[in-house]
Formats: C-alpha cells, structure tokens, sequence
C-alpha cells in the first residue's frame, strides 16, 4: 500500500514503526526537520519537510490518486481536518483524520465528514475510555486481544506467586491439552518465546492464546480467582475520566475525586447522576479512607500528570485494590510504571496508533501482517495453496527455534495449534517470533 502519514507526534512515529515492518510504502510529512531524520535512517521509509495543509506540501509526498491511505494525526484536530480534505480533493483514495472532539464520532456526523473526504475519525480519548472500561470486565487480565473477529484471544496475565503452574515445564502443562497454549514470556525486560522445556516463574508475564470458549481455563491456569469489579474510583476530572465514568456508569458505582473545585462543578454538571464528584486530592491517603478506598476493586488515576497517576496506582494497591489503571502520557515512564508493577498503563497516543494500524489490518488481504506485543512479533500469515507449511505436521516443518505458532482461524473455527497439527491452504495462522526471524518464517507460506 501507498500510505502517507501527517504528524511526526508520538501517534505518528509509533505508526510509521508499525508500518515499515510490512512492505508499504510509507512518507511521514512533518514541519519537524530533526524528528524526520532519526525516522529516515532508522527506518525504511520516506519523508518530507512541510506542513500538511499545504497543498505543495502534500503533492511533494506524493498524494494522488495512486495513494491507498493518507493518516493525519497531528496534535490540532483542525489541521487534521483541513489536510484529510485537501488529501482527497488531490484524490487520495481513503483518509483518517484524529481528532479530540467526540461529538463528531457521533453516527449521524459521518455522511458529513465523507462528504468531505473523510473516511474515518479517530478520537484517542474515546478510545482509552474504552479500553479502560474493557480491562474492568476481567480484573485478572493485564492485556487483550482477538484475531479474527475473536475466534482466537491473546491474553497477557501476570503469575503470581501461588500459581500451579510456576516451576513448571510447558510440556507436563499441556498434555492432552488443546485449549490453550503458551505463545510468549516476558521475564523483566527479556521476551522469551518459549519451547517446551522452559519453565513459568513468578513475576512473568505470560501470553497465552486461546478460543472464548475456555477463557476461563486460562484464569484457573493462572492462578487467578474469579473477581468482579462492582465500585470504581477515579482520580482526576480528565476528558478520559468522564468519558470513562459514561461507559461504565450503568454497570458499577463510580466515584470521582478532583482537586479543582471549578473542574469539579464541571465534571459534576456535565455526568450529572452517572457519578458522584468529590472535590478532593487523590494522593491524600486521609480522603482515600474517607472515600472509602478499602472497599473499591479498580482504581482509575487519569490525571495529567504521569508521576502523580504511578504515585497514586501505588498508594492504591497498598490498600489492596484488585485492578489499579494509570494513564501515563510520557512514553519515557512507561516502563518504569510497567515495572513498578502498577497494574494497566494507558497511552492514549500508543492506542491510536495502534487502532488506526489495526483499521489497516483489517482491511489488508495481503498474505501476512504483524503486531507487537512484549518486543516479540505477532505475525498473521494466510496460507497460500501450495505453501511450505501445508507440506507436513507443525512437528515436522523444521520451524526455526524461538518461532512458536501459537493457533490458526479456520473458517470461523479458532483452533489451537500443536505438533500434530496439519495446516491447510486458506488457514489465518499466528505465529510468535523475535523481528528478525520475520524474513526466515515468512518463506514457510510461500
């Protein structure tokens, strides 16, 4: 695909990254000369120095009506807007514009903005929102996500001390087991894609992959005991946390602190019954008590201020809190949160990124795309007729080592793959491997 992407922001690098492992051609247009050369020489991709409402700028990067996809995600919504219109007048064939009011996403707005030449909107909030309240239906899960419609779910659990399965070999785990199987290991700042002989610690982060049908078979494997979330706490009046507390208010009992008496009538008017506002500081351990903390099963911190949101997920579990989540805009933080083991990190930017990426995924019928998750890649190929991998069961393929396939699609099957298992042309197999073994498996489905 030709693809060009408006915005050098943390949304725009972190798509382009995504991109340029796949072979699409990808230009980043940014006003910013230094943020484009690191993206030149370290990725194999193109760049243009400019503003993207600038109609020489944009036939510089190539619009025309041979261009698949043009993505603007600067950081001012109204430019977004204004280069996605003037893209498709140059006659780009598809658009997707960010943008920060939500109202907009609203469906009878979308002829309008087609009209336009907009295609698509994306708003970061709304979709933090949505994964926030997604993680409060299973306390126990650290990361989600389905292949496939949801024929096939990875899940990232963190093991705790205590689980039957620390100390054990993958092998005496899954004999005669085909309901699950364990794809990737993240062991502090190691990924490891793990063979039979490796063994569960405490303290890892476990991916394992699965069918909806034993989802949980997963949580008992892992230790963890069926909880539900019935009250919520968040901590900051944020645009996120309103837009949260509205998700979420019919299923559970919401309670909002903000420090800002004004930011608190705000929030207070505008959710009206949907939540009750405390006007407060949610560091101070005195209102935490008050409020209430001891009985609270998720703890939301959705301030904007990173260190504040850590500090207070911290102070959270202290008081035992089942499910804490922190909104972390400072990518530099984000791995001191994850092992500070504070519970979610939420990115807001990172989250669109990769909605718009898998936007693109979905609509891909190339023969493989990938995704990212504990610095492994998470490759969906579909088999071709005639492809290597049909050739013999998975136990005989000579796969490389540390290239684990983890389950395939077939039809509307989701199927769990083992040895034994006999690939089919037309299968969507998912396969786990570090980044540069990508070239050696992808010669398996040609």
């Amino acid at each position: 695909m030709n693809i060009i992407v408006a915005g050098a922001g943390e949304v725009g690098v972190h798509l382009a990254k995504m991109l340029s492992k796949e072979n699409h051609n990808i230009v980043v247009v940014d006003q910013k000369e230094e943020v484009l050369e690191n993206l030149n020489s370290n990725y194999d991709l193109m760049t243009v120095i400019g503003s993207p409402t600038s109609v020489s700028t944009l036939k510089d990067a190539g619009c025309s009506s041979s261009t698949d996809l043009f993505i603007a995600v600067t950081p001012e919504e109204s430019r977004n807007l204004t280069a996605c219109i003037l893209a498709a007048k140059l006659g780009v064939k598809k658009t997707v514009a960010r943008v920060e009011n939500p109202e907009y996403l609203h469906s009878d707005q979308k002829a309008f903005f087609q009209q336009l030449g907009i295609d698509s909107l994306i708003c970061p909030e709304i979709l933090a929102a949505k994964e926030i309240a997604d993680s409060l239906v299973r306390p126990w899960v650290r990361q989600w996500h389905e292949f496939n419609n949801g024929t096939l779910i990875l899940i990232g659990v963190k093991i705790r001390e205590g689980a039957n399965i620390v100390g054990k070999e993958l092998m005496s785990l899954f004999t005669h087991n085909e309901s699950c199987r364990i794809a990737a290991i993240k062991r502090g700042k190691d990924t490891i894609i793990p063979g039979g002989r490796d063994i569960i610690q405490t303290e890892d982060m476990v991916y394992f992959v699965t069918t909806k049908d034993y989802i949980d078979t997963v949580r008992k494997m892992a230790g963890k005991p069926y909880t539900e979330v019935h009250k919520v706490m968040i901590m900051g009046g944020s645009r996120i946390a309103m837009l949260t507390a509205e998700k979420i208010a019919e299923k559970f009992d919401v309670k909002i602190l903000e420090v800002s008496k004004e930011r608190s009538e705000m929030v207070k008017e505008r959710l009206r019954s949907k939540a009750m506002v405390i006007l407060g500081d949610g560091r101070d351990i005195d209102l935490l008590h008050d409020e209430g903390i001891e009985q609270v099963e998720a703890y939301i911190a959705l301030t904007g201020n990173s260190e504040t949101n850590i500090l207070s997920c911290l102070a959270a579990k202290r008081f035992q809190v089942q499910r804490t989540v922190a909104e972390v805009e400072n990518n530099d933080y984000i791995p001191l949160a994850e092992g500070l083991d504070i519970g979610i990190v939420i990115n807001k930017k990172l989250i669109a990124a990769g909605h718009i990426y898998q936007m693109m995924l979905d609509a891909d019928v190339s023969n493989m795309k990938c995704l990212t998750f504990a610095d492994a890649e998470v490759a969906e190929f579909v088999v071709r007729e005639g492809a290597k991998i049909t050739k013999s069961k998975v136990m005989d393929l000579r796969l490389p080592e540390n290239v684990s396939i983890g389950g395939l699609t077939r039809g509307n099957k989701g199927i769990i793959v083992y040895g034994n298992t006999q690939i089919l042309p037309g299968d969507r197999v998912v396969l786990f491997c570090p980044s540069e073994y990508l070239n050696k498996v992808e010669k398996f489905f040609k």
